[in-house]
């Protein structure tokens, strides 16, 4: 029996990256041997364990065939016979496909080795095509490692295309999808996931939503990049500039998904994409059983995102309004990563900005927050008398803001 640290932790570690955790493919040994050394099997389709000390994983090594359509099966072989360039083989990314003995000495048997110093994402091998979720990953790696350099080899390109086009993508599990995107949302490029799989056409299929935003233009009075897809793009850049959170950062990607259901006759105008974009989401987070939290805040996003800009042309009562309507006073952590959002979407526009709005809307919901019902109950108020005077109130106090703001602009 052999062992050997695979995947991952060899890739980062060539490339002087902190190892966050650890792979290992056994050789030449069954289930039982392991299970006699105390490992703990975890593995459901194929013979993975737990190490009895540190907890790593530890698989078999095993040969992949597929077995049906897309995601959804392949047969696998992990008898003793198997050897460590067998398993290697099955790997995606040549990048992924190296190996250390104990000693630290690098098997590379597909040249990993040569397209990291070369900063390459290339296929191993034609069996590539046998599993679509590929597809996302090198769009993920392709996110990850921008920062490095790394471009996606043409022929890998090529054979992605080919996938999509022979409809292997559309069998992919909406579960894996996400979890493949939302992984990309914490890189520090997330907008190449998006890019790969336009330049693969796999976009159209995978998130059909945010492909349909590429072409639609917006005034240039706003926005300089005028495309609504480049647009969605830049946001997302900004986003990670200002927070790592993907939760956030997915609220600022989709934003404007409803400009893609803008009246051609209306263009550049998109009056109402902030209501529809709503649905849209909706029906996206349904599609791929996106977690609630990034459904709520991307929602909402949506929904209040313009106002939220137009902050210095409102009413103290259209001001309180969207606070109540956004549940603010109740959960204002989630307004202060919406205000982060909207700040994203301000500065994906193509041109420098000073967005005052954000520090400006956290301090009307600070002050507007020390006006209570508790006091009010106090006076003798009741009932709806209770929410009413509550309004009032908190409005009276914004028009004292606002008009202290102009007083000092003078």
């Amino acid at each position: 029996m052999k062992v050997y640290l695979v995947g991952g932790a060899v890739r980062d570690q060539l490339l002087k990256l902190p190892v966050k955790e650890r792979d290992w493919v056994v050789v030449g040994s069954r289930p039982d041997d392991l299970l006699a050394k105390g490992f703990r099997q975890v593995g459901r389709d194929f013979p993975v364990f737990l190490h009895p000390q540190t907890a790593e994983e530890y698989a078999l090594a095993r040969t992949e065939r597929k077995s049906a359509p897309g995601d959804y099966g392949c047969s696998s072989d992990c008898s003793k016979t198997v050897t460590l360039e067998d398993d290697l083989a099955r790997r995606d990314l040549t990048i992924n496909a190296m190996a250390m003995d104990e000693h630290g000495h690098l098997i590379d048997p597909y040249q990993g080795r040569q397209d990291l110093d070369a900063k390459i994402l290339r296929h191993v091998s034609p069996a590539f095509v046998e599993d679509p979720v590929r597809v996302l990953r090198v769009a993920r790696f392709a996110a990850r490692f921008h920062h490095l350099g790394f471009k996606l080899a043409d022929e890998t390109r090529s054979l992605m295309y080919t996938m999509v086009q022979q409809g292997e993508l559309t069998h992919l599990v909406a579960e894996r999808v996400w979890q493949e995107w939302q992984k990309s949302l914490a890189e520090k490029n997330p907008e190449q996931f998006i890019m790969t799989l336009r330049s693969c056409d796999a976009l159209r299929i995978i998130l059909p939503e945010i492909e349909a935003l590429f072409g639609i233009p917006n005034p240039y009075r706003y926005h300089h990049e005028v495309d609504s897809g480049v647009h969605t793009l830049l946001v997302l850049q900004a986003a990670v500039g200002l927070t790592n959170d993907p939760v956030i950062r997915f609220a600022a990607l989709v934003h404007d998904l409803g400009k893609a259901l803008s009246p051609m006759h209306n263009w550049p105008s998109h009056h109402g994409h902030e209501e529809r974009g709503v649905a849209i989401i909706e029906a996206l987070c349904s599609r791929l059983r996106i977690p609630n939290d990034y459904r709520a805040l991307a929602t909402m996003t949506s929904r209040f995102h313009l106002n939220i800009h137009r902050l210095f042309e409102l009413q103290a009562s259209s001001i309180v309004k969207l606070l109540e309507r956004s549940d603010a006073f109740r959960r204002p952590n989630l307004f202060y990563n919406m205000l982060i959002a909207c700040q994203s979407d301000a500065e994906g526009c193509g041109r420098e900005i000073d967005y005052r709005q954000s520090k400006l809307w956290g301090y009307l919901l600070a002050e507007c927050a020390k006006v209570n019902s508790q006091a009010l109950i106090t006076e003798g108020y009741k009932g709806e008398a209770i929410k009413h005077a509550l309004h009032q109130r908190r409005v009276a106090c914004v028009e004292l803001i606002l008009n202290s703001w102009k007083t000092n602009e003078k």
